[in-house]
């Protein structure tokens, strides 16, 4: 693929972003900034959702996942619509009845400050290692595809692409990320059909013959009941891991749940969620069935597998000579998939850090906004630094483990919702810090000694429950009861 053509294409591409960018914006102010005054409407925000949950990791990686475990992710697609139904039966009616602007305001109320700026650090923590690894992956295919052709260094790369983020969300926040994100969504879906479509034509299968192809593969395969102990697949450990990974990286996520807060009122947000949800059921089918026709075309013409598995789409996409249309809509699909969750991940970031770690969420005026300036230009500039430092490491599964480490510090969080909503007991405050760090650190001890002391045990996704269970155990050793209030004459 000429790399002028993928230029032009990224440069078009965010030119459209741009022009959005300046009719969403407006005079924006902070309330724009943070919730889009509370003026979204739910369905805009439903579809622009799907392509925030579905990062350019997603993009690439579940078609090539298919290749060693079929068709099993649907299992956890399946528990993602019970943790769905949690967030809107539980969270989004809490949020909205607090009027929160960060949902981790909620903590200060419930349990005090040092739990409050606890769950906000984490949250910190989780979405900035997150997007910097999800740019990175990005960053490095428009450098291969494009700037590696002109000598072009990878750090004039980087600083381009934060600079077009930074550049089209800076004075609209979500008001503007609720629009970027719709489109970025049919960008999206539009590359993963055609390409799809590109690859049935070329196998000579119509849409009835692609079922039936997939169908008689040994690709397609949803259901594992079998071998609990030993393995990752097993239905159980995907559908929970599902469920809790919806409850905490969504319903606990200022990031996803900035766009929910953003909607008219509770009832159009709880729509939101539920259509939003099952709306992810048929769109990762496709995904995976992209994934099986990629592995079928390989074995039909006799193509070697790429080391790596998620190299197998940008390989076919980009570098087989398909079609120049597949590999156009490939980069497009691939940069509207990471930039719908790095752009509401640096407006949540920026979010957090002036509502929770600064307490600016009622400044107004001029210096409201300068302030607002400032937390997200540096904000960019630390994720700008964060890609570089993975760019320096050079190793592909040192992102993989970010991710899984990522996952970890969601427990905490999940502990202390989990323990606010279901009891009321009141927590020694200035203590929680402590336990948000050693719940991780006991989690992860118990992984490693699980498969040796426990029957070969492998883990999937149980962690997270795990860590957000010994977080509640924890609270609970180091909270009371409250006192008993007696009415007297």
């Amino acid at each position: 693929m000429s790399p002028i053509l993928v230029l032009i294409v990224v440069l078009v591409y965010f030119s459209i972003l741009l022009l959005i960018s300046k009719l969403t914006s407006g005079q924006a102010d902070n309330e724009t900034f943070f919730i889009g005054k509370r003026e979204s409407p739910w369905y805009v925000v439903a579809f622009g959702m799907i392509g925030a949950s579905l990062s350019g990791v997603t993009f690439i990686s579940v078609p090539g996942w298919v290749e060693s475990s079929q068709f099993a992710y649907m299992q956890m697609v399946f528990g993602y619509l019970a943790g769905y139904l949690v967030i809107a039966t539980l969270l989004l009616p809490l949020y909205y009845r607090l009027n929160l602007t960060s949902i981790y305001t909620y903590l200060d109320q419930r349990f005090g400050f040092w739990s409050y700026k606890s769950g906000s650090a984490f949250f910190l923590l989780s979405r900035t290692m997150g997007a910097s690894a999800r740019l990175f992956i990005v960053a490095s295919v428009l450098q291969l595809t494009v700037f590696d052709a002109w000598n072009f260094p990878f750090f004039l790369t980087i600083l381009i692409t934060i600079g077009l983020i930074f550049l089209y969300t800076y004075r609209g926040g979500i008001g503007t990320i609720i629009w970027t994100d719709t489109l970025q969504t049919f960008f999206m879906l539009l590359a993963v059909g055609l390409a799809t479509v590109i690859l049935a034509r070329e196998l000579d299968l119509s849409f009835t013959g692609i079922i039936k192809e997939i169908g008689e593969s040994d690709h397609s395969r949803i259901w594992f009941f079998e071998n609990f102990i030993g393995d990752g697949k097993h239905f159980v450990k995907y559908f929970l891991g599902g469920a809790f990974i919806t409850i905490t990286m969504t319903g606990l996520d200022q990031d996803m749940m900035q766009k929910n807060l953003s909607c008219r009122n509770l009832k159009d947000a709880k729509k939101n969620v539920l259509w939003f949800s099952l709306a992810l059921v048929p769109v990762n089918l496709i995904f995976l069935g992209l994934g099986a026709l990629l592995l079928i075309y390989t074995s039909r013409m006799g193509i070697q597998l790429p080391a790596s598995m998620d190299d197998l789409f940008p390989m076919i996409a980009t570098q087989s000579g398909l079609s120049t249309l597949l590999a156009v809509v490939f980069m497009i699909g691939l940069i509207a998939a990471a930039f719908s969750s790095a752009d509401s991940a640096l407006t949540s970031l920026t979010t957090s850090v002036t509502v929770d770690m600064l307490g600016k969420e009622h400044a107004t005026g001029r210096e409201a906004k300068r302030i607002r300036y400032i937390v997200h230009a540096g904000l960019s500039l630390l994720l700008m630094s964060m890609i570089l430092l993975f760019r320096s490491l050079n190793d592909r599964s040192v992102i993989d483990t970010l991710f899984t480490l990522a996952g970890f510090t969601y427990g905490p969080l999940l502990g202390l919702y989990s323990f606010g909503l279901m009891t009321k007991r009141k927590v020694i405050d200035r203590i929680v810090p402590a336990i948000a760090i050693v719940s991780p650190i006991l989690t992860f001890c118990f992984q490693l000694i699980a498969k040796r002391y426990f029957g070969g045990y492998v883990f999937s996704f149980e962690h997270l429950i795990i860590n957000g269970l010994l977080t509640f155990i924890l609270l609970w050793v180091f909270s009371s009861r409250p006192p008993k209030v007696t009415i007297t004459d």
